[in-house]
Parts: structure tokens; sequence; C-alpha cells
């Protein structure tokens, strides 16, 4: 009768099973799947011996219909009241015994489609029987018109099945029974969530076009952008590809591999990229808030001869195109290229968009061969340029997926600039891999817009810096957000007074997280499921840390980090060779604590600490709790705090603001407010018109500190 089913199996769904030696493991064992369908079972037990037993619920054996109770109660299951206290107990001393039983922690089926929450009775189970553990993904299940989530069905999806290795629950016999049990259960929910990322880093497409072309294929009607001009439906947004990427061999030639973009957020931008990778190029996103002088050396530093763009956008941010040949760039406009398309290359191009969209890849790249090319923003010291690989994007977009429950339904708004790595990762790629439709707005600056357009299209995630949120805030009708699921901030360090006022106005709560250019970008994430207010959340699946010593900070010290989703290096030859030193290991340049759930906390840059009288004062944290503290002046009141040499105390503090009323005192009885000692308070306040900020929303402390640099007297004369 298995062999029987699982030919069955293998014939409707294509079913496969990885990694079955695991199974042999002898009891006390037990096995714990995801649990997406009402037939998971089925796919599990054609792979298991007559022993193992299905833990199941007498409720549903007492309340379900007659024809299911044969199903739940049988010598295959071990029905349990889960109700009762001593349902546990049962299972641990079938355990103890040297059973086998399969158990769907999360008790119930998935409404997301993805791992939801395991009750914290599994943990207390592991930790009492010391049983080893096998995890279990089952991947493509969610697919089945028999699994109750929301998203999309089929009748006849790939369901595979991948077994983890058996391993032991970690050893907390020293800590109390509740800590014990929540520790081990959220080391169960980590090994499930590092099994199905492994999984589909291992099973899923390798290359970035390869994932992009795999969703279209499955949903070419389905809108997967949509700008203020009108909508691109995946067949589309590949037949412009396809027409584009024809058209750079015969404008850039085959030995240009690196061609620099120049576009804003709009649907042509993707379909740009897009083109360049099926053409087996490497874009190179130009940061174009940054100035002529600074983006002519990022040309420079990647070697670019080629730039893409546009005529109307050049002139709507008065960029002058000379300045670009300057650098010794060939400006390719695309309103020109589009004029040399032929109606005969349209038509081709959409009839291959149908019948054979993998055709469409005329150069197929490896997973490790670069996939874009990003600057940093330079708030602190000249740009570089990063190289992330096919691997490293499509590892950060399936780590997201892995710890989110972001389902098919959901609606992205994306104002965040695609030259920056969270706009790119976030904002772009991971909806159209993910096959949800996402909103392109050209500025994350209109404060006004953003919400209004939210609120018209129904979008239900929203990405942000804290700089945006506050603007949003300010400007935003109470019902704009009505929709809003998912709220992620990220890039730089949300402030008390952002997540207050989101709270409070609109009832969301803002998802910090954490992340640098060089980790494409994301590290870690705060998610509904595992929230801690004021921490950036916990690392993602894949990423290991430590963290080294910093003199003077005892609290936490400098963070490293591991992970495929690191960059392949710099562009930059003395950062690489720092880079490549470190072995794989990524300096984050960042003072970090991280605590015993996991949860990291930062404390500041290091560049942004400062030693007075031989202690450590981070300006981040000066600067954090200054922030909303004289609501009477307006929310537009900004402050920095920048540091300079003092010859008695090491370093002093300066604060800089945009409203010449505030006075010295006001700002150190708002610190002493928030419990910070005199060495936080500033020596002086300057005032400037407005406190300079980059293309992300951070302050460009850079530029800052050279608006109040003193200006050194005329030389006297001769």
């Amino acid at each position: 009768m298995k062999l029987l089913l699982r030919f069955l199996l293998r014939v409707l769904f294509g079913f496969r099973a990885y990694r079955l030696e695991a199974l042999q493991t002898p009891g006390p064992v037990l096995l714990v799947p995801n649990h997406v369908s009402w037939i998971d079972w089925l796919f599990l037990g054609v792979c298991l011996e007559p022993d193992w037993r299905f833990v199941t619920s007498l409720e549903m054996v007492h309340k379900g219909r007659r024809w299911i109770r044969p199903l739940i109660d049988n010598r295959r299951t071990f029905p349990v009241d889960t109700l009762s206290p001593y349902a546990v107990r049962r299972m641990a001393e079938y355990l103890q015994r040297g059973g086998r039983l399969v158990l769907f922690a999360e008790g119930r089926l998935s409404r997301t489609g993805t791992l939801m929450k395991l009750f914290d009775g599994t943990g207390f189970l592991l930790h009492k029987t010391r049983a080893r553990v096998i995890t279990a993904y089952l991947r493509g299940a969610q697919r089945l018109p028999l699994s109750p989530n929301r998203g999309r069905k089929r009748w006849f999806p790939r369901v595979t099945v991948h077994f983890g290795t058996p391993s032991a629950a970690p050893d907390v016999a020293h800590l109390p029974a509740a800590k014990a049990r929540t520790l081990v259960t959220n080391w169960l929910r980590d090994r499930l969530l590092e099994q199905q990322f492994e999984t589909e880093m291992a099973f899923g497409p390798g290359t970035v076009p390869e994932a992009i072309l795999a969703t279209a294929r499955v949903l070419p009607k389905q809108v997967a952008f949509e700008d203020v001009q009108g909508t691109l439906p995946y067949r589309r947004l590949l037949a412009g590809a396809g027409i584009l990427a024809r058209q750079w061999d015969r404008l850039l030639g085959a030995d240009a591999r690196r061609v620099g973009v120049l576009l804003p957020n709009v649907s042509g931008m993707p379909v740009v990229l897009l083109s360049l990778w099926l053409d087996g190029r490497v874009p190179a996103v130009m940061n174009y808030s940054a100035g002529a002088a600074t983006m002519q050396a990022c040309a420079r530093l990647a070697g670019l001869e080629h730039l893409v763009t546009s005529r109307a956008f050049l002139k709507r941010t008065r960029i002058d195109p000379g300045a670009l040949s300057q650098a010794g760039l060939q400006v390719h406009y695309l309103e020109d290229v589009r004029q040399t398309v032929t109606a005969a290359a349209k038509l081709a191009g959409l009839c291959r968009a149908r019948v054979a969209p993998r055709s469409l890849l005329r150069r197929r790249p490896s997973p490790a061969d670069p996939a874009v090319i990003l600057f940093t923003s330079g708030s602190e010291g000249a740009p570089k340029g990063v190289e992330l690989t096919h691997t490293n994007l499509l590892a950060n977009v399936r780590q997201i997926l892995a710890v989110t429950d972001i389902q098919d339904t959901d609606r992205l708004f994306a104002a965040l600039p695609l030259f920056h790595s969270f706009g790119l990762t976030v904002g772009a790629l991971l909806p159209l891999m993910r096959g949800i439709f996402c909103f392109l707005y050209v500025s994350p600056l209109h404060y006004r817009v953003v919400p209004t357009l939210f609120y018209d299209r129904d979008c239900t995630i929203l990405v942000g810096t804290n700089t945006f949120l506050n603007g949003y805030a300010r400007k935003a009708h109470p019902y704009d957000f009505r929709s809003l699921r998912y709220l992620f901030a990220g890039a730089e360090k949300l402030q008390e007074t952002t997540a207050t006022t989101w709270a409070r106005r609109f009832g969301v709560r803002v998802l910090e997280g954490y992340g640098a250019t060089e980790c494409s970008p994301c590290i870690s994430v705060c998610t509904p499921l595992q929230p801690r207010h004021g921490s950036a959340g916990r690392l993602l699946p894949g990423i290991q840390c430590r963290l080294a010593p910093v003199e003077g900070v005892s609290d936490g010290g400098r963070l490293l980090v591991k992970g495929p989703n690191v960059m392949r290096g710099y562009l930059n030859p003395e950062a690489n060779t720092q880079f490549q030193a470190l072995d794989g290991w990524y300096d984050t340049g960042d003072i970090a604590r991280l605590d015993a759930d996991g949860f990291l906390t930062l404390l500041g840059r290091l560049k942004r600490f400062a030693k007075i009288s031989g202690e450590m004062v981070s300006l981040t944290a000066v600067e954090d709790a200054l922030a909303g503290a004289f609501p009477h002046y307006g929310l537009r009141c900004q402050i920095a705090v920048l540091s300079q040499p003092d010859p008695d105390k090491g370093e002093v503090l300066i604060a800089v603001s945009n409203e010449s009323r505030l006075s010295l005192d006001e700002i150190r009885a708002a610190l002493r407010a928030r419990g910070l000692p005199n060495l936080c308070a500033p020596r002086e306040v300057r005032f400037v018109k407005d406190i300079p900020t980059l293309g992300t929303g951070k302050v460009n402390h850079r530029e800052l500190a050279a608006l109040i640099a003193p200006v050194a007297p005329p030389a006297a004369s001769p």
C-alpha cells in the first residue's frame, strides 16, 4: 500500500523525498514538520516506517465528521486531548519508552502558507525527554487546494519533503522551567526556518533572472509593478526586457560587462535591470542624489564606459548630461533606444515572452557571478563600490521570506530609491520574485503624496527610514494607513518618537530592522511573531555573528557578520584587502549588543562614538535622546550631534540644529530628563538653515561637519 501511494503521489505531484536516511534514527525521536495542508500526513506517511505515530487531536475525533475519524484515530496515530495538562505528559512517557512521534508543533494548519507560532509545549517536551529532533520542510504543499491559506492554488503542484539532520535540543537544565521551555521552542523554530531557507537555496533558481522568469511563467497576467503612469504585468515586463536585451548587444558591445544605470523609481527601472541580467551584464546603479562629482567618482571606480538613463529624468532632476560625459561615459537614452526598436522586434519579443520565456535568457550567469554593483551612502566618508552576487541577492530575499508571512494578497508600496540596497532588495526584487503587487513611487520625500497613494492603492506593506516615516506621520490622515499590515523601518536608527507617533496616530507597530549594503542588505529584523521594541530584531536564517571587544565599551562589541548574503567584495582595493583578510566575515563598524534571546541592539557606529575623559559616548544615543524632545518648536525641529577634538577632554560634543531658538540649557535639560550623564552634554549648539541628508534620509554627517567647520582666517598681507 505504501509503495502504491508513493507512486500515485509521484505521478500527481512529482513527489520526491530527500534525506530519508534521517528517519532511521532510533527513538526517542520527534519529527517536526511545517503544517500547510490537510494531507501533509500523507506525504510524510509514505516515507515513514510503521512504528512512527502521528500526534492527533481527540477533539477532532469527537467533533469531526464520521468519515474523518478513521484517519485521526488508528494504529498509526497518537490521539491526545490538547486541552488537558496531561497531554504533554503522555507524549513524554511514550518518547521515553523509545517511541517515535510526528508532531505538528504549530498546533493548527497554517493560515498564511508559512510557519506560524510553535506552542511552548513542544519545547517542554524536548526539554524533559531529551529526545532527538528531525525537522521536515514540506515544499509546495501550500499551493494545494486542500490548504486553508488565501494564496493561489493549483490542482497538482509539485510537492517535495526535505528531512533535516537529527539533532539534540540545547541543554537548559540550569534554567527555570518556563525560561527553558521558551528557549527550546525558539531553538526549534530557528531550526525549521533555517531548513526552509537552506532548501530554497538548494532547490530554487540559482540566479536573479532565473528566479524572476520562474515567477513570471506562473503569473504571466498578474501586475508586477505599477507607477503613476500605469501598470506593468509580468508578460509585458519580460517582453520589454527581452527586447532591450537584444538592443544592448548592438549598443554596448560584447566587452562592456558593467553598465551604469541612472533611473528613478518607475516601472522602466526593473525592466532595464532585468534586460541587463538577461544579457549577462552587471548593472551599476548610480545614486542620482549624490551630486555630479560623486557620480563621476563612482563611475571611474566601477570602470564604467556606458550609462543607461532617460532624457526626461535628467531634465526633471537638473542633472547636466555634460557632467556624465566628463567621466568618460557614453550615455544611452531610453527614449532613443525605443525609437530604434522595429515593429517586427516588438512582435518577436511578445511571442518569446508568451511561448518560451526561458529563451529570453541570452547568457546564463553563475550564481557566484556579480549581479549588481551598489555604492554605499558615504555619510561618513567617500562611497565604496559593493559587488553583490546572484547568490547574495537571492539569499537575502529568501531569508526575509522565511521569517515573515508575506502572502500572495499583499501589496507593497516602494518609495525608497532603488540605488539604495534596502530599496532594491525589499522594494523591487522581493515582490518580483515572490509574485506580489508593487507600487513604485519616484520619491520618498513627497510626504503628502505617499500616504494618499498608499491609501488609494490599498497597499499592505510599507518600507521606509526613520526620517521618511516621520514625514509621512506629520502629513498623513489617520485613515490613510488603514490597510497597512507590515511597516518595516531600516537604514537608520528608529527613534522613540517615530514609533510612538505611528502607534498612537495609526495604530501600527513599526518593525525595526538592521542591515548594510555589503549584506544585500538585511541582517536582522523584528517580526510580529518575535518583536522587541528598541532592538533591531533577531538575525536572519543562515547568518552568524560575533562581537569583537572595543576599548571603553563594556556592554557590547564591534559587530561582525557572516552568511550567504555577505558581498563578494569591494571595488576599492584597500577596503577589499581588509575585507578579504577577515575570511568571509564582514566588519559592520557598528557597536552592538546581543541578548540571551538573540535580539540585536545597535548602540551606534564606532565612528560615531566620542572618547570624552576616557569614556566612550555614543553620539547616536545622544541624538535619539534629543529627538522629539522639543515639541513646542514644531515637528520640523531637528538636532544632530558631532564631536570635535579638545585638548583637555580628548573630544567634546557639538549640537547642530535647524531651530535657532533652541538653547544649550534646553538641550542639557532634555538629556538629564532622559537619564543621560553630564558627559553626554554638548559644549555648544550651532545653527544651520537645514540639516543635510542623503537620498536615503540619513543625516549626512560628513557634509554637516564641513558646514560648521571653522573658517581659517585670511593670510596677512605682506
